[in-house]
């Protein structure tokens, strides 16, 4: 048995868990619909495989080495979650007022399209600035020593990706299955503004703070 792969299993499952901007966007979109949550999954889960593949292919160590490079990511990365929070917060901004204006009559959020929900969970996950330093430190270290280390970091690309496939659609599908209660109004309307402040505490520190190295 593979002791480095059930170890990177472990390292990994927990790196995939970790909640993060892409967690919060998963349940802000399954909230919408149970589609739109899959649609995010899927989103970023192929936001992995481009980190991943990234990894494998060397050309993470060049945008670790090139700091101007390193950083305009981290700036889009920081801009993109930010306006998503921003997003998020107007929502439940417009939704207290309409709620207010027509207290006996108040419209259900409107379902996420797939496409957006897809594009969103690939964005937020594939511009995030500090996956390929993490990818670049972490899959070296489980290649066997004298085992030519491009099959092996495939596996353990794929391996990551595999997790997120799992992971991130059963969140989502959590979240549909608890929708009922979370839909209601005031459970969602908090919700969605502890996804906003999340995702904007987030989208400023990635823009705003140091270049992470």
């Amino acid at each position: 048995m593979d002791a480095q792969l059930i170890a990177f299993t472990g390292v990994a499952a927990g790196m995939v868990a970790l909640p993060g901007a892409d967690f919060t966007v998963v349940v802000r979109n399954a909230l919408a619909s149970r589609t739109a949550g899959l649609a995010t999954a899927l989103g970023v889960a192929g936001g992995l495989l481009v980190h991943t593949a990234l990894a494998v292919a060397g050309l993470a160590a060049v945008l670790v080495t090139m700091p101007v490079l390193f950083r305009t990511v981290q700036l889009l990365g920081g801009a993109y979650v930010l306006y998503l929070g921003i997003s998020a917060l107007y929502a439940v901004r417009r939704r207290v007022s309409e709620e207010s204006s027509a207290p006996d009559h108040v419209p259900p959020t409107p379902p996420q399209q797939p496409g957006r929900a897809l594009r969103q969970g690939f964005l937020t996950n594939a511009l995030n600035p500090k996956a390929p330093v993490l990818f670049l430190s972490l899959l070296p270290q489980f290649v066997p020593e004298g085992q030519p280390p491009l099959p092996r970091t495939l596996l353990l690309a794929a391996l990551v990706v595999a997790l997120a496939l799992i992971w991130f659609p059963a969140v989502a599908l959590l979240v549909d299955r608890l929708g009922r209660w979370l839909r209601r109004p005031r459970t969602a309307r908090a919700i969605e503004g502890g996804s906003g402040v999340a995702l904007t505490g987030l989208g400023l520190a990635l823009v705003t703070g140091p270049l992470l190295r």
